[in-house]
């Protein structure tokens, strides 16, 4: 804008000498030649202040966009507060670099649109907890489902009334109901020992939202579903969902699969790495696309203070977009049957300390198609080709576990 102002005001300085002043000449000529140098000097001046306000109002439109982006997201202040009171309880971040993300899909039904998807008593639990890890070199993420059956010990923790429950062994999803995502994320370190950098919660609307946004993600369907508790209704093969038909596809547990929890996990995992497939192919690099997926994705994330923002949120995952899809891997932790209860589930060990073990100390994890629906470790073959192999410093080959990389397409 001073920009502007100063050419137009420099411009028309010289305009009035040049026409109306005393010295000008009385001839037609060379009146229209001082009228036409005028114009022409006016018209600059405009165009000077036109460039000067565009590219200032650029910077203020822009600055208004980042400022709405990061204004959507809710900083979980509550969490932060609770987990600084236990900070000496806490594992210790073992490898520089390295990010470790608790992602926790809400089932509350509380909040606009939310109530449809079951009956709102109050009670809030975790319908999906993936623990996403973030490669110190930024060269893989691997996201590990934790079921929210899992038999686990949940520690004492703050109530929304304020008061402290009792530790318990109880199913993992309790954590989240009884203290939210602070007790989430306390019971999650002590079961993997892994420190939990960062935390993100989305609930049922806002996973719509961004499916929506994304136009759709693509899916592959083995067989037609038909499942009138999750209003669902879709052909077999490619299918591509809106974000209603996305969240009753990763929720469905009666028509799809075998019905159990861990098929669910699959189904669920497989939609994430298809949904991955879209943003960095379609997204990523088409700023009329990015800025609706941003928006919708931010104003459904509750995270932690260092994340709410879109500085926070870019410092996370700027590095992500480099990954190979063959290198963003899923997989579940390997679980089985409780011995107390066939409904419930219990880690399979050793397996699943070797698989924390690794994540812990930012070792590589292999994943591969299973036979059997569960994930369970295989050790690598001298020689075997993979995704992961040996590191290099001498380490044990990576252990395969059942599971799947956001490249693969079951339609194939």
């Amino acid at each position: 804008m001073v920009v502007g102002a100063h050419v137009c005001g420099t411009e028309g300085d010289v305009s009035d000498d040049d026409g109306g002043g005393p010295g000008a000449g009385a001839g037609a000529s060379a009146t229209g030649d001082g009228l036409r140098r005028r114009r022409r000097r006016r018209r600059l001046g405009w165009a000077g202040a036109g460039v000067a306000v565009l590219a200032v109002g650029a910077v203020g439109a822009g600055w208004a966009v980042y400022a709405k982006l990061s204004g959507n997201i809710t900083a979980d202040e509550a969490a932060a507060a609770e987990l600084a009171r236990y900070e000496k309880d806490r594992p210790t971040a073992l490898v520089r670099g390295a990010q470790n993300v608790l992602v926790i899909g809400s089932d509350t039904r509380s909040g606009e649109g939310n109530a449809r998807y079951g009956r709102n008593d109050g009670t809030e639990r975790s319908d999906t907890t993936i623990l996403l890890h973030l490669a110190a070199g930024r060269d893989s993420a691997t996201a590990v489902s934790l079921p929210r059956d899992l038999m686990v010990d949940v520690p004492g923790c703050r109530r929304s009334d304020g008061k402290r429950s009792e530790p318990v062994f109880a199913q993992f999803n309790y954590a989240y109901e009884v203290g939210g995502s602070a007790c989430t994320i306390r019971t999650a370190e002590k079961l993997t020992g892994i420190r939990i950098d960062h935390h993100v919660v989305v609930d049922f609307q806002g996973f719509k939202k961004m499916v929506d946004a994304l136009d759709g993600v693509e899916v592959c369907l083995r067989e037609p579903v038909n499942d009138e508790d999750a209003e669902l209704r879709l052909p077999a093969g490619r299918v591509t969902l809106d974000g209603e038909q996305a969240l009753g596809y990763v929720r469905a547990r009666k028509s799809l699969g075998d019905g159990s929890d861990t098929d669910r996990m699959d189904r669920q995992q497989r939609f994430l790495g298809a949904l991955v497939n879209k943003v960095q192919s379609d997204v990523l690099l088409n700023p009329v696309k990015l800025y609706p997926v941003l928006d919708a994705a931010t104003s459904s994330l509750t995270t932690d203070p260092d994340l709410a923002s879109l500085r926070g949120l870019y410092d996370l995952v700027r590095g992500l977009r480099d990954i190979p899809t063959g290198r963003v891997q899923f997989l579940t932790v390997p679980r089985e049957s409780y011995a107390g209860d066939a409904n419930r589930d219990q880690l399979v060990e050793p397996d699943a300390e070797e698989l924390f073990t690794r994540l812990r100390t930012d070792k590589p994890v292999a994943v591969a198609a299973g036979t059997d629906g569960e994930a369970s470790p295989r050790a690598r073959e001298p020689g075997e080709s993979g995704e992961s192999g040996e590191s290099g410093t001498g380490d044990s080959p990576a252990p395969t576990f059942s599971g799947n990389t956001a490249a693969e397409d079951v339609c194939e």
